[in-house]
C-alpha cells in the first residue's frame, strides 16, 4: 500500500507544481459566449470612463514616485473591474500565470517538479519532489520550506504566485533559499520539462481496482482509457475512482471520462445566462459500464470532479464515499489578451442529470467518512478502506 500512502500525501496538499499554475474547473477550448449586445461600445462609454482617465492623468502628473508602470496600472484596473462582479472564478491572469495554466492543461510544465502546499504562516512547503525531477536531483525533501527564489521572498504568497516566480524555461537556473529544520541553505536548480500524468492505477489486495485522477487535463481521457484496459484485463471485483483533492479542469475532458463509466444518457446540462441549455450525454461505448463502483470525494473535489461524481450518483452507477465536496457549479471560458495575459469569464452554470446545482452546496456522500487527524502513527486511509469494504460486501465504518 506504499503507493496509496504516497498518493494520499498529495491529497493533503494543494496540487501545485513549481512550473505550473492550476486552472480550476475551466474549459479552455470553449468559445466565448456573448448574451445580447454589449452594454456599451468604447465611444458610448466615454462618460463612464472619464473618471478613470482623470485618475490616470493625475497619477502620472502628481504621484510622488515616478515613473509609473503603465502595465501594472492597466492590469490593476482589469483586476478591479472583474472584482466588482463578486465572482472569484471570473478573474484576470498575468502573462506568466496565463502561460503556466495553459501548460498545466498540456500535462507538461517547465519548472523544478516539486509538489507544494502552504501552512498557516504562509510558508511554501515541499510535499514531495517528483521522481526523476530536478527538485529530486538536488536533494529537496518533503517538509523543506522554500523561503526565496532568485532573491524574491516566497513566504506569504499564495501557491500560484510562488509557482510563477520559481517556474521558468527549461535549461535556466533558479536560485532557492531553503529551510530544513533550523538550517537555512542555498540551492541552484536547473529547470526542466516535467511530464505530469493525471491518472494513476493499480490493483489493490482482494481484487479491487484503484484509479486516481488528480485533474482533468487535455490527455486525461486517453490516459484513463489505457489504464482502465490494463486493470479490467485483471478481472477486478470492483473499481474505486479516487477524485479527492481533484480541483477540476476541462469540461470536455470530464464528459469524456464520464463516458467510460456510464451507459447512454445524460451527464450534465449547461444553462447559459440567456436561458439556453445544452445537454451532454454518454455514448454507451465506455469500458467500465457494469463493474461495481465507488467514487471517493472530499472538500477538495471541485467542478469537473463534481460533474463526474454527480453523474455517477444521479445515474445510480455507483456510490460516493468521503466528505462533502467543494461545491463549484459554474463553467468558465478563457480569452487571451494582447499583453499575453488572459481573463477567465463565467459563462454558464452546470446541473447534474437530476437537475441539481451543486454551487456552494457540494455533493453529500452516501457514506460520510473522515480521514484520521495527522499524527505520528502510520497513516490509515479510512476512506479508501471504506470503499474496499463496501465493494466486498462488508460493513462500512462511517463518521458520526
Amino acid at each position: 500500500m506504499t503507493t496509496i500512502r504516497q498518493i494520499m500525501m498529495g491529497l493533503l496538499a494543494a496540487f501545485i507544481l513549481f512550473g505550473s499554475g492550476y486552472l480550476i474547473g475551466q474549459s479552455p477550448a470553449a468559445p466565448i459566449h456573448f448574451f445580447g449586445a454589449a452594454a456599451a461600445t468604447p465611444e458610448q462609454a466615454e462618460e463612464a470612463f472619464e473618471p478613470f482617465w482623470e485618475t490616470w492623468q493625475l497619477l502620472h502628473e502628481r504621484y510622488f514616485e515616478q515613473p509609473l508602470d503603465d502595465q501594472q496600472l492597466a492590469e490593476g484596473a482589469i483586476e478591479g473591474m472583474l472584482a466588482t462582479l463578486g465572482d472569484p472564478n471570473t478573474r484576470y491572469l498575468s502573462p506568466q500565470a496565463e502561460t503556466a495554466e495553459r501548460q498545466s492543461f498540456e500535462g507538461e510544465i517547465e519548472g523544478i517538479g516539486a509538489e507544494v502546499t502552504t501552512d498557516e504562516t504562509g510558508a511554501i512547503i515541499v510535499v514531495a519532489p517528483f521522481e526523476g525531477s530536478p527538485a529530486e536531483a538536488v536533494g529537496l525533501l518533503p517538509g523543506d520550506i522554500l523561503r526565496a527564489a532568485d532573491g524574491v521572498e516566497l513566504t506569504g504568497l499564495d501557491v500560484g504566485e510562488a509557482a510563477s516566480i520559481v517556474r521558468g524555461p527549461a535549461g535556466t537556473t533558479v536560485h532557492l533559499t531553503v529551510q530544513r529544520g533550523d538550517e537555512l541553505f542555498e540551492l541552484d536548480v536547473v529547470r526542466d520539462i516535467i511530464r505530469v500524468p493525471s491518472v494513476r492505477g493499480e490493483m489493490l489486495e482482494e481484487g479491487i481496482a484503484y484509479l486516481r485522477l488528480s485533474r482533468f487535463a487535455n490527455d486525461t481521457a486517453e490516459e484513463l482509457h489505457t489504464i482502465l484496459e490494463e486493470l479490467l484485463a485483471q478481472e477486478p471485483k470492483g473499481l474505486i475512482l479516487d477524485l479527492r483533492s481533484n480541483p477540476g479542469g476541462g469540461l470536455g475532458t470530464a464528459v469524456d471520462v464520464a463516458d467510460e463509466f456510464l451507459t447512454a444518457g445524460p451527464i450534465l446540462v449547461e444553462r447559459f445566462g440567456d436561458g439556453r441549455e445544452e445537454l451532454f450525454e454518454a455514448t454507451d461505448e465506455g469500458l467500465a459500464q457494469e463493474i461495481p463502483m465507488v467514487v471517493l470525494i472530499d472538500e477538495g473535489s471541485a467542478s469537473a470532479s463534481e460533474v463526474l461524481a454527480g453523474a455517477i450518483r444521479d445515474r445510480e452507477r455507483g456510490i460516493l464515499i468521503g466528505q462533502l465536496s467543494f461545491g463549484k457549479g459554474t463553467v468558465q471560458t478563457w480569452q487571451e489578451l494582447t499583453n499575453g495575459g488572459g481573463v477567465r469569464i463565467t459563462v454558464a452554470r452546470w446541473l447534474t442529470p437530476d437537475g441539481a446545482w451543486v454551487h456552494e452546496q457540494g455533493l453529500t456522500p452516501d457514506f460520510i467518512v473522515a480521514l484520521p487527524e495527522p499524527g505520528n502513527e502510520e497513516f490509515n486511509d479510512t476512506q479508501l478502506q471504506a470503499a474496499v469494504d463496501y465493494l466486498l460486501g462488508r460493513p462500512v465504518s462511517v463518521t458520526e
